[in-house]
């Protein structure tokens, strides 16, 4: 297997973390679902920094965030599958 672009941990996640440097919108990106040693392919549809999350299925706003398998958060805008999720359009639910 090449190395994988992206790294999602669990099945029932809804965004996966990028792991390589410099990932460009257009890039096809390999992704490796931990939990089950699976891979798919995803288009990135923004420039996206290593570390930050990238939806993997169109999320509407004021969707429930799914990362390591958990509620990490809340979209505060739609998001596109393949598009940046970070602060700018998701937050926490604690405040």
């Amino acid at each position: 297997m090449s190395h994988p672009h992206c790294l999602i941990h669990s099945p029932k996640d809804n965004c996966g973390v990028v792991v390589v440097e410099g990932l460009t919108a257009g890039t096809d990106m390999l992704c490796l679902i931990t939990e089950t040693d699976t891979t798919f392919r995803l288009t990135a549809t923004m420039d996206i920094p290593i570390g930050h999350k990238v939806a993997l299925t169109d999320i509407p706003a004021q969707a429930t965030v799914w990362k390591y398998g958990e509620d990490v958060g809340i979209t505060k805008a739609a998001i596109g599958k393949g598009e940046h999720l970070h602060v700018h359009n998701a937050k926490t639910k604690r405040w």
